[in-house]
């Protein structure tokens, strides 16, 4: 696969007007410097179509793209229940979580750990937090991002990996949170209107010309990639164990990621209110409802356009190949425009959690996003960069002995993660809904999640990974319950929380909203039962 002039010339005018877009709008007024609200939490200004497409952006990077469709081309479209069912547990996340958060002025997910548990429970989870997003968020995006790079324009991989993490550092290093959230709604456009006409023009070649017939013969040919719920018979099946996917782990999983994820939720922590908050969580929603039509059906199509691929994980590259000049340039600044906007995301978020949790927070140091003092605040923000610089430095180092040898990364990633996601849920939802639950039971659930999963992933081996989140979340949440009733209440003042005063009512238009959502998920599972 070659780009011709026209494809470098539309790479070079989305990076060079991206670049540009992301200086732009998070420039400061002659004679203010950015505070550290200013840089983490973009001044918490946000609009709802910010808050929206940044989500969605953070989220939908390579191993997004390239895994999913890597998973697509091996499973299925059943893989697309990480799409849909996030689209329903952003709405539980509007509801009920959002409320809590933003009346309680939370800026990290740590903080609200201290301000409900204590100082021990929040230094454990924010060294967790910070190693996952850099040995595994950033790594993986990296790596699979600089092999699409390295398959479609000839250079070594290596080398597209390290320009990939230099520029998105470049990209949000002087503007932060603000530079990331307003440039997404550009990127959000393109990679999804890249994607969905990725998806087009390979079903077209399938169909001979048409993306109806394209489908058809698909599903004739290979109906067995057409199953949402998959049969214990199915090889597959460890991967995605049919019915536990609607009613077991993946809640868990989807809940951790989009309701306690430092670099997700941050998007909403800084918008300018709840309402707004609300509605950025909703357009999410409908978005989500979009993505298994841009990462996943590129994939399938696949099985039929190439079926003697090596790794499931060239999929999406080798189908960027069959795209006439012109649009491969655009479909390939799409793709950049993902791996891009959720790298720069990862990165302020590394730099969000290292910086307020972690430096400011020693002696003299001691500082919040919302200080006064102007000398404080600017070196918070100079930490900030030094940090974000150093995580994507780690990052590129240690991305191939991490990811080298998988086929299938974002399964990977997956189930890395649910060794930790069942405490994590855990410890938010005790903390947000139960007062009794204190700093000892969250800290026996974080300790029991892991030690609970590599006990059961060693004893009992042939558990799918979904269900075994599942199961290990129950006897961490049992683990945190009997933990808390055993040891003393929590001194009276340490908890400074407040939930007396939250409302969980939500508007007409977001309830209207949640009831299509809704609608349109029972439908598509009626539909490929």
């Amino acid at each position: 696969m070659k780009l011709s002039t026209l494809d470098l010339a539309i790479l070079l005018v989305y990076l060079i007007g991206i670049f540009a877009l992301a200086q732009w709008v998070s420039r400061e007024k002659e004679g203010h410097k950015k505070s550290a609200s200013d840089y983490f939490l973009a001044s918490k200004s946000l609009p709802w179509w910010a808050i929206g497409a940044s989500l969605i952006a953070a989220n939908i990077s390579a191993e997004q793209i390239i895994g999913m469709s890597g998973s697509g081309y091996a499973i299925g479209l059943a893989i697309a229940s990480y799409e849909w069912m996030a689209a329903a547990t952003l709405l539980i996340v509007g509801k009920f979580f959002l409320p809590i958060f933003l009346r309680n002025g939370i800026y990290t997910m740590p903080q609200f750990l201290e301000q409900r548990y204590g100082t021990g429970i929040r230094t454990l989870m924010a060294v967790f937090w910070l190693g996952l997003y850099v040995f595994v968020n950033l790594t993986s995006i990296l790596w699979l991002g600089s092999i699409a790079v390295s398959q479609v324009t000839g250079i070594d991989q290596m080398l597209a990996l390290a320009l990939l993490g230099a520029f998105a550092l470049a990209y949000q290093l002087y503007g932060g949170l603000k530079a990331v959230a307003l440039t997404d709604i550009v990127q959000v456009t393109l990679l999804v209107l890249g994607g969905l006409l990725v998806s087009w023009l390979t079903l077209s070649q399938v169909g001979d010309g048409s993306v109806v017939a394209g489908y058809h013969k698909l599903l004739a040919a290979h109906p067995e990639h057409f199953d949402m719920i998959l049969s214990r018979d199915n090889p597959f099946y460890k991967d995605l164990p049919g019915i536990s996917v609607l009613i077991g782990g993946m809640w868990i999983m989807n809940v951790s990621y989009w309701g306690f994820n430092q670099y997700i939720i941050q998007r909403a922590l800084a918008a300018k209110d709840l309402g707004e908050a609300q509605k950025g969580v909703l357009f999410a929603a409908f978005l989500k409802l979009l993505m298994p039509l841009v990462v996943v059906v590129p994939g399938i199509a696949a099985v039929m356009l190439a079926p003697d691929l090596t790794k499931p994980d060239q999929a999406y590259p080798t189908m960027m190949a069959l795209l006439p000049s012109g649009v491969l340039g655009l479909v390939f600044a799409a793709l950049v425009a993902a791996i891009v906007a959720s790298l720069a995301s990862k990165i302020n978020s590394i730099a969000t959690i290292f910086t307020l949790d972690f430096y400011a927070k020693h002696g003299s140091r001691k500082a919040s996003a919302n200080g006064d003092h102007e000398q404080e605040q600017v070196k918070l923000v100079r930490v900030g960069r030094i940090a974000a610089a150093v995580a994507v430095v780690l990052a590129i180092l240690t991305a191939r002995p991490l990811l080298g040898s998988f086929d299938q990364a974002f399964q990977y990633i997956q189930e890395y993660t649910g060794f930790f996601t069942p405490g994590i849920v855990v410890i938010f939802v005790l903390g947000l809904f139960w007062k009794r639950a204190n700093e000892a039971g969250a800290l026996a659930a974080a300790i029991g999640s892991f030690a609970l999963s590599v006990v059961l992933k060693l004893a009992w081996p042939a558990l799918p990974f979904i269900d075994r989140v599942g199961l290990v979340f129950l006897l961490a949440l049992a683990l945190a319950v009997i933990v808390s009733l055993a040891t003393p209440k929590q001194k009276e003042g340490s908890d400074l929380i407040r939930v007396d005063d939250v409302s969980y009512r939500t508007p007409l238009g977001f309830n209207i909203g949640a009831l299509g959502v809704v609608a349109i998920l029972v439908a598509l599972y009626a539909a490929y039962w």
